[in-house]
């Protein structure tokens, strides 16, 4: 089976396709020729999914899924939640010229914003949308289209320095619970087996192979 993941982020794609491994082929937004900057304008992480997971299918036909990712701190109400990528470039009181997904100025800002705070808990959220054609007659002349949304967590809490060069974005300072280590230093294999993202696709994985069966 092969899937279009709306995204040309190599990091996610290398995380997406590491999970998956051989049961279902994934293309990235490159691989069918799009190079199209969706707009994220959503005010949630499901809007925001389903936003790129319709671009995909208007434009190409083709069954694709989408996801958006927050992180969720406690003590800041939930901030940066789906500003995660431009936290620090929607920083009023911060450096000008930040581009986003810039994690080192993101980090920078979460733990100067959490200072000395003792309330460290936070979450990782994935939200997955997922868009198929299903034929409502059995000839396939009349088909319609379905929207699935998977959602994962993985609870944690912020550390106060960077911690392990794995990983990407805030990686370095969020340790998940039960674990003594931040997602940068625990490697991709733990961290594919136990993240947000992680638990997202397996759902999207059975949902998939359920109803290949």
């Amino acid at each position: 089976m092969k899937i279009v993941f709306a995204t040309n982020n190599q990091h996610k794609l290398e995380e997406i396709r590491a999970i998956l491994g051989s049961k279902i082929e994934v293309l990235s937004l490159s691989d069918i020729g799009c190079d199209a900057d969706i707009p994220e304008t959503g005010t949630t992480l499901e809007e925001n999914a389903l936003i790129k997971a319709r671009y995909v299918w208007q434009n190409y036909h083709l069954p694709c899924f989408a996801d958006d990712s927050g992180l969720e701190v406690q003590a800041l109400n939930g901030a940066p939640g789906i500003y995660s990528a431009r936290y620090a470039a929607m920083d009023p009181a911060g450096p000008q010229g930040i581009e986003a997904h810039d994690s080192e100025a993101n980090m920078a800002r979460l733990l100067r914003e959490l200072g000395e705070n003792n309330n460290r808990k936070a979450r990782f959220r994935t939200v997955i949308a997922f868009i198929e054609k299903k034929d409502v007659c059995p000839c396939g002349c009349t088909s319609i289209t379905q929207e699935h949304l998977f959602e994962g967590t993985v609870s944690g809490e912020i550390t106060r320095q960077k911690s392990g060069a794995g990983g990407f974005g805030y990686d370095p300072i969020f340790r998940p619970d039960g674990y003594d280590q931040t997602f940068a230093q625990l490697g991709a294999e733990v961290k594919n087996r136990i993240s947000h993202r992680a638990k997202a696709v397996a759902k999207l994985c059975n949902f998939l192979t359920s109803n290949e069966a």
